[in-house]
């Protein structure tokens, strides 16, 4: 077990750069597998759910190549096979879960484990298995796997309306669509980057897709896909966080690879709190910034604030003046972060799945646990700004999706480390 190690209280300064997006990775990875020839992918994040993704592939005997310093992966899915894959590995991250609609589309039938992950409520998949089923396949459900098969003649396009806006269920349909026969429209479609990017590698790889980024996802079945090369796009989770970190204790950080437009409402936030940043092409500069002013959130689909950002930024909201409120209409018992940061002498409490908080808060080191990702990286910050020592356990979560975060704080003059637990 490993835990960080955070002496606080340090100003941060200098340049940090952000790595590929991790929830458009570990849909890129399973989409991949579509091919009949190697696929290369660039800008990977050296995180843990790629190299769980990694051993998952090669239980499919699909050859898998990563070179960490370059952050680019080779899939060749040229040999794969068809493996059930009920438990174990499958099992130990979320996104797992896009080997259903890859499996089920590459060969028409396959068995998945209910996905891992990080616990953040209930997180059905009953919007995905209404997807596969319009198409024609047979889902069940039994003693926690997904059974998936498909009739003779294959998978068939149809019309899907999603009773809710899913990222998963958007990506998993999409997947399972592409090499289905006719044509498919999806309704009421998340709209996120990330369905984007993995939009553009099917269509790279020879699938007709259009419509990603609107409500309506239309969606002409190929018969083959081929392999290709692709750019993951910047993190924008991971550049929320660090511009947190910056506006908390900077006095002058350059975030470098943003694309600006997937954060602006994050930006508009930290604006309207007083954060002082110079926005430039494709790097936010943040200025030392004092006298913030407390804001409430709300978190929406895309393009609305991120659920994902919600924790990582609630460590600043606790720096400005005032009170506020943080209400998460995606994950509403997304809150774990909240007793661990009073244990730190925050003033912030829940109240039927609302966040109250008052500020300015002083925040002590403490002994804290990261209960997920997010939650995690709401605690570095915590750290970064807390009077004392503040040690992290349950670091594996924030590995999970945060590529050399102990290095990247470093480097900006943080005194953070990662250290065995002797226990």
């Amino acid at each position: 077990m490993k835990k960080l190690v955070i002496e606080g209280n340090k100003p941060l300064n200098g340049e940090i750069t952000i790595s590929g997006a991790k929830n458009s990775t570990v849909a890129l990875i399973p989409a991949a597998i579509l091919a009949d020839s190697p696929v290369i992918l660039e800008g990977i994040p050296n995180i843990q759910d790629v190299h769980s993704l990694i051993d998952i592939l090669e239980d499919f005997n699909v050859e898998v190549s990563f070179d960490e310093d370059e952050g680019i992966i080779t899939i060749d899915p040229t040999n794969m096979i068809s493996i059930p894959m009920p438990t174990g590995k499958i099992k130990s991250l979320r996104a797992s879960y896009y080997f259903m609609g890859a499996i089920l589309s590459k060969f028409g039938e396959g068995v998945i484990g209910l996905p891992g992950g990080c616990f953040l409520g209930p997180r059905p998949i009953d919007q995905h298995i209404k997807g596969f089923e319009a198409l024609g396949a047979t889902v069940r459900n039994e003693m926690g796997a997904i059974y998936l098969t498909t009739p003779e003649e294959g998978l068939t396009g149809d019309r899907i309306y999603l009773d809710v806006v899913s990222i998963g269920a958007t990506i998993n349909i999409i997947l399972a669509a592409v090499k289905a026969k006719g044509k498919t429209i999806i309704e009421n479609v998340a709209k996120e980057p990330e369905i984007i990017d993995v939009c553009i590698l099917l269509n790279n790889m020879g699938a007709k897709i259009r419509g990603a980024g609107t409500d309506i996802i239309r969606i002409e079945g190929v018969e083959s896909l081929h392999g290709c090369r692709h750019t993951v796009i910047p993190d924008r989770i991971e550049a929320g966080t660090y511009l947190a970190a910056a506006a908390a204790m900077g006095e002058r950080v350059l975030v470098k690879n943003v694309i600006v437009e997937h954060i602006e409402s994050l930006i508009a936030k930290m604006e309207e709190m007083g954060v002082e940043m110079e926005i430039g092409e494709d790097s936010i500069l943040v200025k030392k910034s004092d006298n913030l002013k407390m804001v409430h959130i709300k978190t929406l689909p895309y393009p609305g604030f991120a659920t994902d950002l919600q924790q990582p930024l609630t460590p600043l909201l606790l720096k400005a003046s005032g009170e506020g409120t943080i209400v998460d209409t995606i994950y509403p018992k997304r809150v774990n972060h909240i007793p661990e940061l009073r244990r730190m002498g925050a003033k912030a409490k829940v109240e039927s799945d609302m966040i109250f908080m008052q500020g300015p808060n002083k925040l002590t080191g403490a002994e804290v646990t990261a209960s997920d990702l997010r939650a995690g990286a709401c605690l570095v910050i915590a750290g970064l700004m807390a009077e004392g020592t503040t040690t992290i356990s349950g670091i594996e979560n924030i590995l999970r999706g945060y590529d050399h975060i102990v290095e990247k704080l470093t480097a900006l003059g943080a005194d953070i480390k990662m250290i065995e637990d002797e226990e």
